[in-house]
């Protein structure tokens, strides 16, 4: 049972030895790869308020062609004013 013991508390050591060469070695490259992420969650962030925007803007557009079409321009206009007050 002491045999057991020992060997792992030695495993344990051996790890929290590995571990911190590990932060040591890499902990920059680690520094980057978390700044790297941030930069990306941003961008995804971004890209997604882009999205709406432009789901918004073909909405605007067919709202708009439809009226047009049939040259209704109370539409047009109720239309146009809607999406004034989103800018």
């Amino acid at each position: 049972m002491a045999a057991v013991t020992g060997d792992s508390s030695k495993g344990s050591l051996r790890n929290r030895v590995v571990e911190r060469v590990a932060r040591t070695v890499a902990g920059d490259r680690l520094d980057k790869l978390q700044k790297r992420l941030e930069d990306l969650e941003a961008e995804v962030q971004e890209n997604r308020q882009l999205n709406i925007r432009l789901a918004e803007v073909t909405d605007l557009v067919e709202q708009l062609l439809l009226p047009m079409a049939a040259r209704d321009e109370e539409k047009i206009a109720a239309a146009i004013e809607k999406y004034s007050r989103t800018v």
